[in-house]
């Protein structure tokens, strides 16, 4: 039996920022870490040391975030450009739409889950918006489920 590759899809800005933060973990935080350790280290008895608990705390979280960007990275895919559409939601679609229960228009981009930021309406494929995003045309009503009720949303455009 083959072992099927599933690919992290991407916009070229997410992978982008992914190599970055992989680059910078491995080369400047990791021994900005490794630095704190040897201080922490000087100030004796590491039974109660906490500086050099906290140190190794971080180091760990460090190495671990190393790790998981270097398994996105081997299968991360770039969405092509001429790949996404305007005429349906895909990931690297731009979506003004009117938030019908708001009477608001919002602007999203629908990016890849490890690109996802709320706070800059760059909305996951996979989030409750993304997903009822994803396939949509321009005209068409869509509904999503929050806590506070159901929203529906209005396509009004899509572009890239």
């Amino acid at each position: 039996m083959q072992k099927t590759i599933k690919h992290l899809l991407v916009t070229e800005e997410g992978l982008k920022k992914m190599e970055e933060e992989f680059e910078y973990l491995r080369t400047v935080r990791r021994k900005e870490v490794i630095d704190t350790i040897g201080i922490a280290r000087a100030f004796g008895d590491l039974s109660e040391n906490s500086e050099y608990d906290e140190a190794k705390n971080e180091q760990a979280k460090v190495e671990s975030r190393i790790m998981e960007l270097e398994e996105q990275l081997k299968i991360a895919k770039v969405v092509d450009e001429s790949d996404i559409k305007t005429d349906e939601v895909s990931i690297g679609s731009k979506v003004k739409a009117m938030n019908l229960n708001l009477n608001k228009e919002i602007d999203y981009s629908v990016v890849g889950s490890t690109e996802a930021d709320p706070f800059r309406n760059k909305i996951s494929d996979e989030s409750p918006i993304g997903k009822v995003l994803i396939g949509a045309k321009k005209g068409d009503v869509v509904e999503y489920e929050t806590p506070r009720g159901v929203f529906r949303l209005e396509i009004l455009n899509i572009s890239k």
